[in-house]
């Protein structure tokens, strides 16, 4: 690959994470907590945010290894005790940032839709390379955001899903949280290595509604 798409890639996921955790930052402060505030996180300064191993180093090797980009920011934090919403805030907060990739990946996706019909109007060559190259701009961004959203729901600490299903898990299961909690990282590790796979097919599924093709990675 060319460095400077690699480059531009790179610069498309670190973007794309930071809007994902300042969302969390954003959906903890409306619902009283300043954590994120006080830290100076609600920001969508890169430099704030980058991970040197999630931002830069993990997206290289995925890439250089799998074929596709992967990566995260730091973790925005903030205190589930300020939330006013006790019961389901913490489930809130998880779910605003997937809910923020999977809304960058409507908006881009909407407007891949409408690039051939650019295409077919414009009567410069220079200007189709130009909307080709937007299209391949638009296309990575869908890609990459539906992933980061997917990927993120599932239910394996420290993950956002986990939040969505310990908010809904009735109390008598509250064994599982206790476990999840203890084993997270090692069934994520587990996850990614041997399952990873399993979340392809419901990225395609969005990218074929959002897009109207299927096609990913």
């Amino acid at each position: 690959m060319d460095p400077t798409a690699f480059i531009f890639k790179i610069l498309i996921l670190v973007f794309s994470v930071v809007i994902h955790e300042v969302s969390h930052g954003l959906a903890a402060y409306a619902m009283g907590d300043n954590t994120a505030k006080w830290m100076g996180r609600l920001t969508l300064n890169p430099i704030k945010h980058l991970d040197l191993w999630g931002s830069l180093i993990i997206p290289a090797i995925s890439f250089a290894v799998a074929g596709f980009m992967f990566g995260w920011a730091k973790p925005v934090p903030y205190n589930p005790h300020n939330l006013r919403n006790q019961k389901y805030g913490p489930a809130m907060v998880g779910a605003a940032g997937p809910l923020s990739n999977m809304f960058l990946a409507i908006v881009f996706g909407i407007a891949l839709r409408f690039l051939p019909a650019w295409i077919e109007v414009a009567q410069n060559d220079s200007v189709i390379r130009i909307v080709q190259n937007f299209g391949e701009i638009f296309l990575f961004i869908v890609q990459i955001n539906l992933l980061l959203a997917v990927f993120n729901l599932v239910p394996i600490p420290p993950l956002d899903g986990s939040k969505l299903l310990f908010a809904l898990l009735p109390y008598r299961y509250k064994h599982i949280e206790s476990f999840l909690e203890q084993q997270g990282m090692f069934l994520l590790i587990l996850f990614i290595f041997f399952g990873f796979n399993i979340i392809f097919p419901v990225i395609n599924f969005f990218f074929r509604i959002i897009v109207g093709q299927s096609f990913f990675l």
